[in-house]
């Protein structure tokens, strides 16, 4: 292995990685190691990795290849290859979670349990030592330019959801060859203070004269070196085969290329030149090992070559004595270094390096390998028309589809291409069309998606015998794919061309069409557009006899009519479709499990929180089992608005976070949008009042949604509007909430329109528009007894207790908030019912009745500390002298220091100064996560539970421990 010269600085900082990540915090970290090929990556890995286990870390290595790339999670599978995890297969996950989604929660629960196992022994760990795992792990995971898609999706989780333990990934990459989507997850890491970038520059002329090369030439003149350091520029790897060309040179001849140094037949001549003295046999192997990349066994090379093994194992004792060659754990090899290994593939003959693929497939085959790793050598080896191959391309797809959907549309593709186009081969062909489709709407290529559909449309006439359903089902996906790119016109009109078409569907047909169709409201166009659509296709699916339609189309008038605000309806609808969902078993609805995420909406609008977590939770499980990813979303978000709403915030952001990655992986901005902001109408109160990320949220919400005026725009700058109200910008709430409804405000979504009208009475008290929010208040009162909805009406009457406050009719406004903590306590609205009660407890105590202000306030701090909702008790704290007086003396800690650790003191010390959280975990080398961690103790530690609270006891213990 090449000598690691200098590099000082950067070990430091990565002893100091190692040290916080085994220290008191026990906190995970990614380090980014970024540079240009040769500069030296790999060996700085090599030594942290060795750091790690002298501090008895577990280590894991894996590395991306450059051939290998649409092998799905090729660099976790090559790390945790001792661990029996398939990351490819359905049911893979360790949880039980078929979709990619729950594979990531999955790998990271599986590096808690090794980070935190200890005591066992490891072949990796130790490579072959049979080393003691010790506690904290560490992932070196190198060559990540060269990623799949699928690898890329897994560390973004990692970096966003770091795991609780001592676990440390690692990355190393070349920056300019580095995929967007990988550099923007670590450059976001980066910002949140959860990922370390170490960028490497080149050696420094003293470094590579006067330590490297005596090391690697010994004897060389050190006027020589220095020309060969300035051929190099400081690569390490440039000089290295600089050197190596050098040494072989004969005493006393002269330089080829007429003197000039080596390098200016370029880095690869020079590599190149090193497998000059090999013997022929030599040389196949060495280019049978650029073949097999990182998983040549000496079985599989004596296949790809038809040599016989004793003949390969003395070819690979010479070429590792040339060090040409690295051993790999499992008696795996692998040439010197990536780029030599695309250097002997590209030089190796075309048609041998076909023929040596075509073997590799086989021989895989022959030992059980699955088709997602014969893939590859497939596709490398296919010239023409193979059924066999294709169907591995295609195994390999489908076996892909729901954990790697890039891999599975990349293989599609290649299985396309090469299927000829003829009339026999038509049907194969629009199946594997409307297969790839699917896929890439998946994993987020929506237009090529589309434009695929549209192609399988054309190809597929309504008159054609057997088209038929095909064509039924590329027309609903891509009505799918129109709206989820915004084409919000072009689906519903596709939908409605395809419905009234002479030769009509086939009534099953029509079902599909018809559903979809529905399936439109009201985020593409408003429900009662489509009520005579949904009609008639619930009397068709009843026609018949299929159910599962029959419950789609209630599902659909449910949330339809909850929405528009036709309560009667809609409990109807709701009533039915629910009876229906019960009644039908989980198989039943496994190829249509949207009914189940429309009831549950449905049933959140009615307040009907039991049911509706109930029915989300099982079509979790379901659209999970069928890899329904575009479904999860919705059923995520509503069980985070019902955790919301009845005060269970850890869960309701965990929730919330799990539906982000997924939007993002889909790639639409309309869905992204929509999660975005139910993301930050769950943070609100689950974060502290001067915690800013929500806000940060929200916004993101309303920038990807784009300046149109479509519903999922106006639901963005609700929740903006929500937002700004809670963290005191009651002009820019107001401005939101009008560009969300528009003047009259009819845009506003109609059965929760109380709720947000009282944001704006909110913002006009604020801003001393009392006309305006008078007449909001009254308007929201009518429209609440409209509604006939607990939780609606009780918005309504805050509304009016807002106005009677400031009107100064403190005993109308304490009745009308009591009457609004019981409306929310009917339905089990305790978000709004712990906030009634603080809003009317100090106006209670103001009204002369103390005792029944106590017990207001200390139930509404009770029910906001036992659901984690941050930003009540800290309104809470700040209503307390209002509702029980000044503090005596000694009814409050004086100090924060007694309790507390050194590392709580600087945290507190820090927040009196004004430190935000990702202020103090730079400061402090901490990740913000760790930060509040601590806050979380502070708070339970002092009994304080606001910022503000924590630096007056800061300032008291300063005082008191002052001159």
């Amino acid at each position: 292995m090449t000598p690691l010269v200098s590099r000082t600085t950067e070990l430091a900082r990565l002893d100091e990685v190692l040290d916080r990540t085994l220290g008191r915090d026990g906190d995970s970290a990614v380090v980014d190691l970024a540079g240009n090929a040769g500069i030296g990556k790999s060996r700085l890995m090599a030594e942290f990795c060795r750091r790690a286990r002298d501090r008895g870390m577990t280590v894991l290595r894996g590395r991306a290849t450059e051939y290998e790339q649409h092998i799905p999670y090729q660099p976790f599978r090559d790390a945790l290859a001792d661990h029996d995890m398939e990351l490819t297969d359905r049911g893979g996950a360790g949880d039980g979670h078929s979709d990619r989604f729950g594979l990531h929660r999955s790998v990271a629960k599986l590096l808690v349990r090794i980070a935190t196992a200890g005591g066992g022994t490891g072949r990796r760990t130790g490579h072959g030592t049979g080393r003691p795992l010790g506690r904290g792990l560490v992932v070196a995971l190198d060559d990540l330019h060269w990623a799949d898609p699928a690898s890329l999706e897994l560390l973004d989780h990692l970096v966003r959801h770091p795991p609780h333990a001592p676990v440390v990934i690692v990355v190393a990459r070349r920056d300019r060859q580095t995929a967007a989507s990988l550099a923007a997850a670590l450059t976001r890491g980066i910002d949140l203070g959860t990922v370390l970038r170490l960028d490497l520059g080149p050696l420094t002329e003293r470094e590579c004269v006067e330590v490297l090369a005596p090391r690697l030439a010994p004897g060389l003149p050190p006027g020589r070196a220095v020309e060969l350091y300035a051929a190099s520029d400081g690569n390490p790897l440039y000089l290295l085969a600089l050197l190596q060309a050098e040494q072989a040179e004969p005493a006393g001849q002269c330089r080829r290329h007429g003197g000039s140094p080596p390098h200016s037949a370029g880095l690869g001549s020079l590599l190149l030149d090193e497998l000059t003295p090999l013997t022929a046999g030599q040389r196949r192997t060495t280019e049978a090992l650029a073949i097999l990349g990182d998983h040549a066994t000496v079985a599989l090379l004596a296949v790809v070559t038809g040599q016989d093994e004793a003949g390969i194992d003395a070819d690979l004792e010479t070429l590792a004595a040339r060090d040409l060659l690295r051993p790999s754990p499992g008696g795996r090899w692998s040439l010197r270094h990536p780029v030599l290994r695309a250097l002997v593939h590209e030089s190796t003959d075309p048609i041998s390096r076909v023929r040596m693929h075509r073997l590799a497939a086989a021989g895989l085959a022959d030992v059980g390998a699955p088709a997602t790793e014969r893939a590859h050598h497939i596709e490398r080896s296919l010239t023409g028309w193979d059924p066999e191959a294709v169907a591995v391309l295609a195994e390999a797809a489908e076996r892909s589809a729901a954990t790697a959907p890039a891999s599975s549309a990349h293989w599609l593709g290649v299985a396309l291409a090469h299927l000829p186009d003829q009339p026999r081969h038509a049907t194969l062909r629009r199946d594997l069309m409307l297969r790839r489709a699917r896929a890439l709407g998946v994993c987020g290529g929506l237009r090529e998606s589309r434009d695929l559909l549209h192609e399988v449309i054309a190809m597929s006439p309504p008159d054609e015998a057997g088209a038929t359903s095909v064509r039924a089902s590329a027309v609903t996906l891509c009505a799918v794919m129109e709206r989820h790119l915004g084409r919000y016109a072009e689906a519903v009109a596709l939908l409605r061309r395809e419905l009234s078409r002479i030769p009509g569907p086939t009534p099953a047909d029509a079902v599909e069409l018809g559903l979809e169709l529905g399936s439109s409201a009201p985020h593409a166009t408003a429900y009662p557009l489509v009520r005579a659509e949904v009609a008639r296709t619930l009397d068709l699916a009843r026609s018949l006899g299929d159910e599962v339609a029959e419950a789609g189309a209630l599902a659909i008038s449910a949330l339809g009519e909850t929405y528009e605000g036709e309560i009667p309806a809609a409990r109807e609808a709701t009533d039915q479709a629910a009876a229906l969902v019960d009644a039908l078993t989980d198989h039943d609805l496994a190829g249509l499990c949207e009914p189940l995420f429309r009831l549950s909406w449905a049933e959140v609008f009615l307040e009907r929180y039991a049911d509706a977590e109930r029915h989300a939770d099982r079509g979790l499980a379901i659209a999970r089992r069928g890899g329904k990813l575009y479904v999860l979303p919705h059923l995520l978000l509503c069980k985070a608005h019902i955790h919301t709403q009845t005060l269970r915030m850890a869960s309701a952001v965990e929730l919330a976070d799990e539906a982000e990655a997924i939007a993002r992986g889909i790639g639409s901005d309309e869905l992204l949008a929509f999660v975005l902001g139910s993301k930050a109408h769950a943070l609100v109160p689950a974060l502290a009042y001067d915690d800013r990320t929500a806000l940060a949220v929200a916004e993101e919400a309303v920038a990807v949604a784009g300046p149109g005026t479509n519903w999922w725009a106006s639901i963005a700058w609700c929740m903006l509007g929500y937002v700004e109200i809670h963290v005191g910008d009651p002009q820019r709430a107001r401005t939101a909430l009008l560009r969300a409804g528009g003047d009259d405000l009819n845009a506003l979504q109609p059965c929760i329109r109380p709720l947000l009208l009282e944001i704006l009475v909110s913002s006009a008290v604020a801003t001393g528009d009392t006309d305006s929010a008078r007449a909001w208040a009254e308007r929201a009162g009518k429209e609440a007894e409209q509604l006939d909805l607990p939780s609606q009406r009780a918005s309504a009457l805050r509304s009016a207790a807002h106005i009677a406050r400031t009107e100064g009719d403190t005993a109308t406004a304490v009745e009308l908030f009591e009457e609004a903590v019981e409306q929310s306590a009917r339905v089990g609205a305790v978000r709004w019912e712990a906030f009634s009660l603080l809003l009317g407890a100090p106006l209670t105590a103001a009204a002369g009745h103390p005792d029944r202000a106590r017990a207001m306030w200390t139930r509404a701090r009770h029910l906001a500390a036992t659901g984690g909702a941050r930003l009540l008790t800290g309104l809470a704290d700040v209503f307390r002298p209002a509702v029980f007086g000044p503090p005596a003396a000694g009814d409050a800690p004086d100090t924060v220091s007694a309790p507390l650790s050194r590392r709580e003191r600087e945290i507190a010390a820090l927040i009196a100064e004004g430190l935000t959280t990702p202020d103090i975990a730079a400061r402090l080398y901490l990740s913000p996560r760790t930060v509040e961690s601590h806050l979380s103790r502070i708070y339970r530690k002092t009994g304080v539970t606001s910022r503000a609270g924590l630096a007056v006891l800061h300032i008291r213990s300063e005082l008191r421990d002052g001159p």
